[in-house]
């Protein structure tokens, strides 16, 4: 058990949140009206217009680099003109680009261009959140 601080004493440090490191590729994005972001599982998420586009993560792979949110059905077409991408090994839904690929800076940029161009090929609706029911009472 810790012992709690003295009641004088200065407030510990906090840790100061570390900054994602890729978001420079979700800026074209924050100018349009419909852009909101989100912090997803320790990544930064783009939505347009209530879809999400992007997402930009800078740990450990397979956390590295921009997940291209799409369906299944829309790989074959974005690979037709970005063999760079792959499925994500993790969520195989979406298409990725790892940080360690060689053109990642303009492959990077030209995704946040067609996100802005709202490229039928990208962006999924997000399910809702299912909501917390109260719990109910069993009687006896």
């Amino acid at each position: 058990m810790r012992n709690p601080p003295a009641p004088f004493a200065p407030p510990r440090k906090q840790r100061a949140a570390r900054q994602n490191s890729l978001l420079w590729i979700l800026e074209p994005l924050e100018r349009e009206a419909g852009y909101m972001h989100r912090k997803m599982f320790g990544a930064d998420a783009a939505y347009l217009d209530g879809q999400l586009y992007l997402i930009v993560a800078d740990r450990d792979d397979p956390w590295n680099g921009v997940m291209v949110c799409t369906s299944q059905e829309r790989h074959a077409a974005l690979l037709a003109d970005l063999p760079e991408l792959a499925p994500h090994p993790v969520l195989g839904k979406w298409l990725y680009l790892a940080q360690s690929n060689e053109s990642f800076e303009s492959i990077a940029a030209t995704l946040a261009k067609l996100a802005v161009a709202r490229d039928p090929r990208m962006g999924v609706t997000p399910k809702p959140r299912a909501r917390r029911s109260k719990p109910q009472s069993i009687g006896h």
